[in-house]
């Protein structure tokens, strides 16, 4: 069985995850926390694993990829959409240890994602309870977190048809999106009320439901 050390090397050598913050958090939020029981073994492996009803966790180097693009930084005020097994809104966390909101629209899936986020911070941290700033949602986190906008950082963690203007204008000026659209992960950087848009093509997520 590979180490955490073993991935997080392998990411360093394929030049994905390079982020000396970012590196500190993969190192520190074990991804075996996220995974199912009997896929343990299986948790520093760079592959996408089931969840339930249909979800997946997104493979390590994705996710090292998408990260890196939003460009995290301590403080920034960040939502996690489709928060699923919980695992990418406790790095962008570590990283920021700001206001951090993840929605996941699934109830089975997000009562799996609180729960494992409670035993992380049970074992890292000798409490099962939630920091001030982290605040798990059940709901449609594309339109149902208006009320706490804007956000520095949004990342989006299924695939959307098109970008969508909800969580653009959602996004704080300076702000980063970064969003898969069809097969394509988009990143937006808003300045001045204007929309700056990077594709780098080659990903495949489980479907955004909006």
């Amino acid at each position: 069985m590979k180490t955490l050390n073993d991935l997080v090397e392998k990411l360093k050598r394929e030049g994905v995850l390079k982020d000396p913050k970012l590196i500190d958090a993969f190192l520190n939020v074990d991804r075996a926390f996220f995974v199912l029981n009997y896929l343990k073994d299986f948790a520093y492996e760079d592959e996408a694993l089931p969840l339930i009803e249909g979800q997946t966790i997104s493979q390590p180097w994705t996710v090292a990829f998408m990260l890196d693009l939003l460009d995290l930084k301590p403080g920034l005020k960040s939502l996690d959409v489709g928060s699923g097994s919980g695992w990418t809104t406790m790095l962008i966390w570590w990283v920021t240890r700001g206001p951090t909101y993840a929605s996941e629209i699934n109830s089975h899936v997000f009562d799996l994602g609180v729960k494992n986020i409670l035993n992380f911070f049970e074992v890292k941290f000798n409490k099962r309870e939630l920091p001030p700033e982290v605040h798990l949602f059940n709901n449609n986190g594309v339109y149902d977190l208006k009320e706490y906008a804007p956000f520095d950082r949004i990342l989006v963690s299924a695939s959307s048809q098109a970008l969508p203007k909800s969580l653009v204008d959602q996004l704080a000026d300076n702000g980063i999106l970064v969003i898969p659209i069809e097969n394509t992960l988009v990143k937006v950087v808003k300045k001045d009320g204007k929309i700056n848009k990077e594709e780098f093509p080659g990903f495949v997520f489980v479907p955004l439901i909006e």
